[in-house]
């Protein structure tokens, strides 16, 4: 069953940002106005409310217009979910209204809601009944009535949580201007820049309202959470309420995760349905993801003693997503552009060596010198000196590259090496394998299956790798489920990715974010859900889910341990490109800091190496 969807609006005659951002700081997604000027709209898109005019003529992101006004709207140029339609004149008036603006709504009175729902009732036609709703009592009269979008003024979020509480089990879902569900490419190529920025910050990777709250991946905040993992509502009643079980999930669901805990894995197009899911469906994938993690993995917490080496920041790739090489200069945060000799390489690994580490992990951005021959240089110095360091490092296009200029096949650059020393591959560079939006996200970098042909050469020789994904920019449900198939393909064909780590999109210094092209990371029920439907997804082919401490502090990283995570990572001792984004976590933990988080959870910490065999359990090393 459909949700009954709620958009809350202000009317108004005219804006100015003072006006838009108090409007804005107290839920307000739109504006309704009769014919906005530019200025109107300027101030309206800076303080993230989008404008619905009531003036078919008036450029803007959205209508709400009469019959007898469609105007141009009805010659088919503007997208029909851009429209809503006023339920008044003749039946035929409007139907015919409907039909020719392809209108996504149809804005009833509540004493004639029933009419309205007979009207819109035709084959044909993909129309919402929205009324205007004054209380808890209105609405859900006008639901009893067919409505299926509210319109509330000046709900505050207490209020908004009864009529989710009253509606018992129809799901409320908040939306924008806009219907739920939107893509990213669909409204990019209908709204002007601002427009497509503003609805972009007010919305999740579904296309639903985002939770109003400060927390971002990378800033210094706790989640958004008290008793329950989700963090989809602000009202007293949900945060205090117990968190959802498997037993809440809802009929679309909950056979889905019945299966699951029996021991298969949901289909692709199940997956995507996990991703998509909101509120107490959140909080049933993640007790069911724990509840696996506890047979795979029992209580056992791994965690690795390590060390960045970020060796430069300087690329010629343009990543969209990367302020690691590009961020701007006023966060303060990226320096100057950097480039370690192999010597200072080969020092900091023996420091890390002398401090407890087993592992180096070596990335960088692609700098115009490099070639396959500095990779290798790399990896022989450190064994020379440090041989029974672990080294984990080169990303899959740091290999593509490295081959490519030093005029090797992919095979035999990871041939040599794996001989040289190189131990395993991480496997980022991934960010979404799905090449419609890697489009966007990374145009000039390898594709999703130039990606996995060098891991899965590398895990035929024997060259183990882990597997990632960066969501919470320009993606959504559909590319996280074709990611998560293209891995589960290559884990089904040669069983060499050792675990999965989801990294949330740090947005503050990235480009794509701040030129207005991206969401502003995920929210944080995407967040669970990403880890949780992960460890779902990868029954019998990935065992370990690890939680990124560093995108999420050690709260966040607590809170995915419930969630269906083993693992917390690495204790890292530097770290560089996260901070360029404009993450303010610290650039390392202590093994003692993961043992006492591990111990407060009542959970066992295991100290191991980059391939997940135990070292020590239990233990604290500084």
């Amino acid at each position: 069953m459909k949700p009954i969807t709620f958009l809350q609006v202000r009317p108004v005659d005219a804006i100015n940002e003072v006006w838009a951002s108090t409007r804005r700081k107290e839920g307000t997604l739109a504006a309704e106005m009769g014919s906005p000027s530019a200025a109107d709209h300027e101030a309206a898109q800076r303080a993230g409310i989008l404008i619905i005019a009531r003036d078919a003529e008036s450029p803007s992101p959205a209508y709400i217009v009469t019959p007898d006004a469609v105007g141009s709207l009805r010659k088919g140029r503007t997208a029909g979910w851009r429209v809503t339609v006023v339920h008044e004149g003749t039946p035929m008036d409007v139907l015919d209204a409907l039909a020719f603006t392809r209108a996504a709504y149809l804005r009833t009175g509540r004493s004639t809601v029933e009419e309205a729902a007979a009207l819109v009732d035709r084959p044909g036609l993909q129309v919402e009944v929205s009324v205007l709703v004054d209380t808890v009592d209105d609405a859900l009269r006008a639901v009893g009535a067919g409505a299926s979008d509210l319109v509330l003024r000046a709900w505050n979020s207490d209020l908004i949580g009864s009529l989710r509480d009253a509606l018992g089990d129809r799901q409320l879902a908040e939306r924008t201007a806009f219907p739920l569900g939107l893509g990213y490419d669909d409204v990019r190529e209908e709204l002007e820049a601002g427009a497509f920025s503003a609805w972009l910050n007010q919305v999740d990777g579904s296309g639903w309202a985002r939770p109003r709250t400060e927390w971002a991946p990378g800033k210094e905040l706790e989640p958004p959470i008290d008793l329950r993992p989700s963090g989809q509502w602000g009202d007293d009643a949900w945060r205090s309420a117990p968190r959802g079980s498997i037993e809440d999930a809802s009929p679309g669901i909950r056979p889905i995760l019945d299966r699951a805990i029996a021991g298969t894995a949901p289909t692709r197009d199940e997956v995507e349905v996990l991703f998509g899911a909101h509120g107490t469906d959140v909080e049933a994938i993640a007790d069911t993801a724990d509840m696996i993690r506890r047979t795979i993995a029992g209580d056992d917490v791994t965690f690795i003693v390590n060390r960045n080496i970020n060796y430069t920041n300087q690329c010629y790739f343009k990543c969209g997503f990367c302020a690691f090489s590009k961020g701007p200069r006023s966060l303060d945060l990226r320096g100057k552009p950097y480039l370690m000799s192999i010597e200072e390489v080969v020092d900091r690994s023996v420091e890390a060596w002398d401090r407890g580490a087993t592992e180096v992990c070596l990335q960088g951005g692609i700098h115009p010198d490099f070639t396959g021959d500095f990779y290798l240089d790399v990896v022989t110095a450190i064994k020379a000196t440090v041989p029974g360091m672990h080294i984990h490092g080169f990303t899959p296009l740091e290999v593509w590259q490295g081959a490519e200029t030093s005029g090797r096949t992919i095979r035999d650059l990871l041939a040599e090496l794996k001989e040289a020393g190189l131990g395993t591959l991480p496997g980022t560079a991934a960010e979404i394998l799905d090449d419609d939006v890697r489009l966007t996200l990374c145009p000039d970098k390898i594709r999703t299956s130039q990606w996995a042909e060098v891991m899965m050469t590398a895990h035929e020789l024997g060259i183990r790798t882990t597997s990632t994904m960066m969501f919470g920019h320009v993606d959504g449900p559909v590319s996280w489920a074709n990611h998560i198939e293209v891995l589960r393909d290559i884990q089904r064909r040669t069983g060499g990715f050792t675990e999965f780590v989801p990294l949330p999109f740090v947005h503050m210094g990235s480009p794509i974010w701040l030129r207005g092209d991206s969401r502003p990371g995920p929210t944080w029920d995407e967040v669970i859900l990403v880890h949780a439907v992960a460890r779902i997804a990868f029954i019998g082919l990935i065992d370990n889910i690890q939680a990124s401490w560093v995108k999420l502090g050690l709260g966040g990283a607590e809170a995915l341990l419930r969630a269906g995570c083993n693992d917390v990572g690495g204790t890292l001792m530097d770290e560089s490109i996260s901070r360029a984004a404009g993450a303010s976590h610290g650039t390392e933990v202590t093994a003692t800091d993961f043992r006492e988080l591990i111990l407060g959870l009542d959970r066992h910490p295991v100290r191991r190496n980059t391939v997940y065999e135990p070292i020590e359990s239990g233990i604290t090393i500084d």
